[in-house]
């Protein structure tokens, strides 16, 4: 055969076989047009209000994981954004469940925002929803995962702050038994096991206190309270702390300060913030309490000339059990528990404490509740508390 006519047949071949294709690929595409669409099956009716109404977190997903009804707080949780579930490890829960058809439950540390310090606790149980949803509901674990948290740190601040007194007292106990013949010696360790015990009942007395305040979150059967009286009380308690340091101690407040709440406890707190004064003060410096009155708050302000605090551990100050120096805190017989015991009864009156402080300017600390308004006379109203004996002390904020 001439190789014209060869190739002249062969190209006729290659178009008749393209042409072919052509039209096999639109059949195909005809072929796919005309074929029923399958739709995945709605979610019944009623769903939706149903997720209103549950108190959880409520999600639903369709095949593809894309959220087809989700309640208000899934957004607000940044659980869901752009009908997408944002985090990965819902996503894998959803998918197994669908993949099984077995119900998960999971405990998930969940990304709150972008602040990776932000995160919250999120108890998840994920259930098929008939055919190709997936139902996911969730309930913040957050509060009481922290609760958790502080009961369980308590119980070891507790264990271990109970220890050092015990066993001071053991010790002391053995030392004396072994002294038994000489008077002086057994003088001398007797004295110190009262030292002991002394700071082992304040640190009981502090718990229970503490822990009282803390199962009250408000209080019952308020009285009116005079603030001045509190306060005056509260120097008398410390006094001879304060003269054995030759401290001086500045008292000074308006008259009328009255609020609601419990005479016991802000004596106590207030005690507590002049004792820290008095014991992280230098020997023949001077301490000042103040108290007067701001729009329709009482501030009883309490002011040191002392080291002063490290700025890195202001938000640390009023956890329990906690020490700016555990050192010097020991040696004066400190519990850790002052600071927030004066936090808490400031928030069961409805108020709060806060602190200036800055290391060899001293340190102020100012106690903030709501006043109970009474009618005074003009002429008492910037007179000094009854007991007062001192000048007023400024504060150095």
């Amino acid at each position: 055969m001439d190789a014209t006519i060869a190739a002249s047949l062969g190209g006729a071949a290659g178009l008749v076989v393209g042409a072919v294709a052509v039209l096999a690929a639109r059949w195909s595409e005809r072929s796919l047009d005309d074929a029923p669409v399958v739709d995945e099956p709605p979610l019944a009716r009623g769903v939706g209000d149903v997720l209103s109404v549950l108190r959880s977190i409520a999600v639903v997903v369709d095949a593809s994981d894309a959220v087809v009804k989700a309640s208000a707080p899934a957004v607000t949780y940044g659980l869901v954004r752009h009908q997408e579930l944002v985090h990965h490890e819902l996503r894998h829960l959803a998918r197994q469940v669908r993949r099984d058809g077995v119900i998960r439950e999971a405990e998930l540390d969940l990304a709150r925002g972008p602040n990776p310090d932000g995160s919250v606790v999120m108890r998840v149980r994920v259930a098929p929803l008939g055919v190709a949803h997936v139902l996911l509901l969730a309930e913040d674990h957050t509060h009481a995962r922290r609760v958790e948290e502080v009961r369980r740190d308590f119980v070891a601040n507790v264990s271990h702050e109970l220890k050092t007194p015990v066993g001071g007292i053991s010790l002391l106990a053995e030392a004396v038994l072994d002294a038994k013949d000489d008077p002086v010696a057994v003088t001398r360790f007797a004295q110190r096991i009262r030292v002991e015990a002394t700071r082992l009942g304040r640190l009981v007395q502090e718990i229970v206190d503490l822990s009282r305040l803390q199962v009250a979150d408000t209080l019952h059967e308020p009285e009116l309270v005079d603030l001045g009286t509190v306060v005056v009380e509260a120097v008398d308690r410390v006094k001879v702390a304060a003269e054995a340091k030759e401290i001086e101690l500045g008292l000074a407040t308006e008259r009328g300060l009255r609020v609601f709440g419990d005479r016991e406890l802000l004596v106590t707190a207030v005690t507590n913030l002049l004792t820290n004064a008095v014991n992280y003060s230098d020997p023949g410096t001077k301490v000042g309490l103040g108290a007067r009155r701001v729009d329709e708050t009482v501030e009883v302000a309490v002011t040191d000339q002392g080291q002063g605090i490290p700025a890195a551990e202001l938000e640390r100050i009023f956890e329990r059990f906690y020490r700016v120096d555990a050192a010097r805190s020991r040696a004066t017989g400190g519990t850790g528990l002052g600071l927030a015991i004066v936090k808490h009864v400031c928030a069961n009156h409805g108020g709060e404490v806060t602190v200036w402080s800055q290391e060899g300017r001293g340190s102020t600390f100012t106690m903030r509740l709501p006043v109970a308004a009474t009618p005074v006379d003009d002429d008492d109203a910037t007179a000094p508390a009854p007991g007062a004996g001192v000048a007023r002390e400024e504060s150095t904020a």
